[in-house]
């Protein structure tokens, strides 16, 4: 009997390349009538605030952000600055080349796969866009439970909507938002993604000190299950996080 019976994944830097801000964000600060460093300045330091849904929904969390910012846009260039927000957040986007490969292969294996990310009202809309969508079997996003990582809250969210015990999943994740040492405390298995272009990810309250399983790719993730009465193995393997900014 294999070791997992699930794989859940972090979602930006994970099963997408690392994550740096475009030029639609721009844009965006510009439909506000807002400078784009004190608009990005304002993203950076309430991300957390805004991942976990704190404003309501996207207009009113805008809003939210344009008040902090120091300027007060119509109603209209609110809403129109939404539209943008999601164009630019998805531009910045590219799946992993190995993504599709790597789910398709777990659930082949018979495992179940599901995404658990920290992320504001975007994601959730295009997620179910992608080419990733038909291969996960549950979506947990911190903008709809209302909890960021590390709560275990939304592990066990992702668990119970398996109708499996933490301990039957493993989760991998880049280490932002302590999510390897949050999965652990919520009882499952973590390993950490630490593919080369994630030198250039933005992340924000890193596990520095991760010094578990670390995989050099996505598609290691396909060899760990298959090996997982050995799954032991590849914890000599540590690499430092350097931390960042987080990516939206």
């Amino acid at each position: 009997m294999p070791r997992f019976q699930a794989v859940l994944f972090d979602f930006f830097g994970t099963l997408t390349r690392s994550v740096q801000r475009g030029a639609g964000h721009r844009g965006t600060a510009e439909l506000l009538g807002c400078p784009t460093d004190t608009f990005t300045a304002v993203l950076d330091r309430t991300f957390y605030q805004r991942a976990s849904g704190q404003f309501g929904n996207a207009e009113a969390t805008l809003r939210w952000v344009c008040a902090q910012a120091g300027v007060h846009p119509s109603d209209g260039a609110v809403r129109a600055a939404v539209a943008s927000r999601h164009l630019a957040v998805r531009a910045d986007t590219r799946l992993r080349p190995d993504a599709v490969a790597t789910l398709a292969g777990l659930r082949q294996r018979g495992l179940r796969t599901g995404v658990i990310s920290d992320c504001t009202h975007e994601l959730p809309a295009f997620l179910p866009d992608l080419a990733i969508a038909p291969l996960l079997d549950v979506r947990i996003f911190s903008v709809q439970v209302g909890r960021c990582k590390p709560d275990p809250e939304l592990y066990l969210a992702a668990c119970r909507r398996l109708g499996l015990a933490p301990q039957d999943c493993l989760f991998v994740g880049d280490g932002g938002s302590q999510e390897l040492t949050g999965a652990e405390r919520a009882g499952l298995t973590a390993a950490r993604l630490a593919a080369p272009d994630l030198a250039e990810h933005m992340v924000f309250n890193a596990d520095l000190d991760w010094r578990g399983p670390v995989l050099g790719s996505l598609s290691e993730v396909l060899d760990l299950v298959d090996d997982g009465d050995r799954f032991e193995l590849p914890t000599a393997r540590y690499e430092p996080i350097t931390a960042g900014r987080p990516p939206v």
